[in-house]
C-alpha cells in the first residue's frame, strides 16, 4: 500500500492555503474575475515577507491549495517549485499593499465591468446604497499611471489607500483588504456591489436620491469594522458552503 505523502506545509500556512483557495473559487462564483488576470493575495501568519498568490494561469473557479505559490515581497517564488510561475508585475500593487500595512493579511484586486465603469466616472462611488455607505469615508482613489509594471508606483498606491481598507483604482478597478481573509471577502463582496448597483441606477436615466449627509454619516458609523468581524466570519462562513464540497 502506498503511503500519502503530506503536504509541506505547516498548520498555519496550511490553513491559509485553504482558506485563500476557497476565496479564489468564491470570487469566481460571484463572476468578479477577469480570466487568469488579477490577483487575490494573503499573509502567512506570523510573517511579514511570506504571501500566497495564485498560479498563474489558473482559472479562479479551478484553484486549490496546491496551486497557490509562496512568495517573497518582490513577488518571486520562495520554494522555487518547477512548474508554478506567478506574473510578477501582477505583484506590483499587492506587495505594495503588504509591505506598508502590516496589519493587512489579505489584498484582492479584480476587474468588473462594474467596478471598471465606476472608477472611470469622475465623482467616483456615490452614497446611493446602503452598500456604498458601507465606504462612506473609508474609500481611497489612486489615479491611473498604466499597467502597473513600476515599482515606484508602490508608493502613490499606499499614500492613497492610506488608513483605509478599499480603494478605486482609477480607469482600472478595484481593490479590498481586510485583517483576515474573511474581511477581505466582506469588502470587495460590499463594494462590487455597491458598484453595481450604481451603474444600473445610473442606467435608468432618472434623477438619482442622495441620502442626507447626517444619514450618509450613521450609516458609515454603523458599519464601523471594529465592531463588525463578527459579521464577516459569519458571512465568510456562509458563503464558502457555495464551493465547498
Amino acid at each position: 500500500m502506498n503511503d500519502v505523502q503530506a503536504p509541506p506545509w505547516n498548520e498555519a500556512e496550511g490553513t491559509t492555503r485553504r482558506d485563500l483557495a476557497t476565496l479564489y473559487r468564491l470570487v469566481a462564483h460571484f463572476r468578479m474575475t477577469d480570466l487568469i488576470d488579477t490577483h487575490i493575495s494573503a499573509r502567512i501568519p506570523g510573517t511579514t515577507d511570506q504571501f500566497l498568490i495564485n498560479r498563474y494561469g489558473v482559472l479562479f473557479h479551478e484553484m486549490r491549495p496546491e496551486d497557490l505559490v509562496l512568495i517573497d515581497p518582490t513577488g518571486r517564488a520562495i520554494d522555487d517549485v518547477k512548474g508554478k510561475d506567478v506574473n510578477v508585475a501582477g505583484f506590483t500593487i499587492h506587495s505594495a499593499v503588504h509591505m506598508a500595512r502590516h496589519d493587512l493579511a489579505c489584498v484582492i484586486h479584480t476587474h468588473t465591468a462594474d467596478g471598471i465603469a465606476v472608477s472611470a466616472q469622475e465623482q467616483g462611488l456615490l452614497p446611493i446604497s446602503q452598500h456604498a455607505l458601507k465606504f462612506y469615508g473609508r474609500l481611497g482613489y489612486h489615479d491611473y499611471e498604466g499597467i502597473a509594471l513600476d515599482l515606484d508606483e508602490r508608493d502613490r498606491l499606499v499614500r492613497d489607500l492610506g488608513s483605509f481598507d478599499a480603494m478605486i483604482l482609477r480607469n482600472h478597478g478595484l481593490l479590498a483588504a481586510g485583517r483576515t481573509i474573511a474581511e477581505a471577502f466582506g469588502n470587495i463582496y460590499f463594494l462590487e456591489r455597491a458598484c453595481q448597483a450604481q451603474i444600473k441606477a445610473q442606467s435608468g436615466g432618472q434623477p438619482l436620491v442622495i441620502p442626507r449627509p447626517t444619514v450618509q454619516q450613521r450609516t458609515a458609523a454603523q458599519f464601523d469594522p471594529a465592531g463588525s468581524a463578527w459579521h464577516s466570519e459569519l458571512l465568510w462562513a456562509s458563503a464558502r458552503r457555495l464551493v465547498e464540497d
